[in-house]
């Protein structure tokens, strides 16, 4: 409640930064820079100062960000915008605003792109260092049991979504036909 949640239409302005908290939970870090265009009539358009907002995502979202967005490239992020506050070993007091990111993606209207699935939960649960870990402590006939089959491991519970054929009737038939 009383929160602030934004969309953020903008261009990446600095290299990514991942790093695992507590060796585990994946974070990213970037700032973004959005400058807003207004049209001047007979002087045509101008660009009015930048805002930049530091992002910062977590889990997931962090790493198939840290994987896919790279400085310069358009994106559009949502989260909320939250107050960061700290005391520097001088003993001032010292905050900053971020932007909690929900979801990160590029922005269609300046380009394409292309979609690769993440992996499953259950595996994308191992960070890489922990696979690493794992290889290299567990003798490799047993490691290779270490990780679900990403073939047999679905992301949701098999009753979640049924798979049951739609019902036809002869106008979706025609339409289908056309």
């Amino acid at each position: 409640m009383n929160e602030t949640y934004v969309t953020v239409q903008g261009w990446v302005g600095s290299k990514p930064q991942f790093k695992e908290i507590g060796g585990r939970t994946p974070q990213v870090t970037f700032r973004i820079g959005s400058t807003p265009r207004q049209f001047l009539g007979d002087r045509g358009w101008s660009d009015r100062p930048t805002t930049w907002f530091n992002v910062e995502c977590w889990r997931a979202l962090a790493q198939n960000t840290f994987e896919s967005v790279h400085v310069g490239q358009p994106v559009i992020v949502t989260g909320k915008l939250l107050t960061k506050e700290w005391t520097t070993e001088a003993g001032e007091r010292r905050s900053r605003v971020i932007l909690d990111a929900h979801s990160i993606g590029h922005d269609l209207s300046k380009g394409t792109t292309s979609f690769t699935k993440s992996a499953p939960r259950a595996e994308a649960a191992w960070s890489d260092s922990l696979r690493r870990a794992t290889a290299e402590t567990v003798p490799s006939d047993a490691a290779a049991h270490s990780l679900p089959d990403p073939d047999l491991v679905t992301p949701y519970p098999p009753d979640e979504f049924p798979a049951r054929p739609l019902p036809l009737t002869a106008s979706t038939q025609e339409a289908e036909a056309a």
